[in-house]
């Protein structure tokens, strides 16, 4: 397992990358636009390598209000070698999964804390398996 990045929203995605880029050090790694999804994914680094570990901003572009209730802090992510068997070790041990790995390449859990954990496949995805392709998802993530 390696540790991928941590996920934040903000609400002024430029005064955001001044912080974070200009005034704190940290690099842009890469920068996503998605357009029918309306929301900006931004990876900063310490450092230029696309190894390091990384902060994932996020920008929703028609989110105008502050966040609240912790809603800015979205989640840690692991790259995982086999994301079907890890979340069947995960599930065994009890562990809720919430959001299933239905595409072979995704899922979420919860730690104790109630910290959104992503989990992603690593390199492409793996083909849909049962009983994952057709779980549904438990609570939120």
């Amino acid at each position: 397992m390696r540790y991928l990045h941590t996920m934040v929203r903000v609400s002024d995605l430029e005064a955001s990358l001044d912080f974070y880029c200009n005034k704190l050090g940290l690099q842009q790694v890469r920068r996503v636009d998605h357009e029918a999804g309306r929301f900006t994914l931004v990876f900063l680094a310490t450092d230029a390598s696309p190894d390091a570990p990384q902060l994932e901003l996020t920008h929703n572009w028609d989110h105008d209000a502050p966040y609240t209730g912790g809603r800015n802090f979205g989640h840690v992510a692991y790259e995982v070698d086999d994301i079907y068997a890890l979340c069947q070790r995960l599930r065994d041990a009890g562990v809720t999964i919430n959001r299933p790995p239905r595409d072979g390449k995704m899922a979420f859990i919860r730690s104790p804390d109630n910290i959104s954990i992503e989990l992603l496949q690593k390199g492409t995805a793996l083909p849909k398996a049962e009983p994952w392709a057709s779980m549904a998802n438990t609570g939120s993530w």
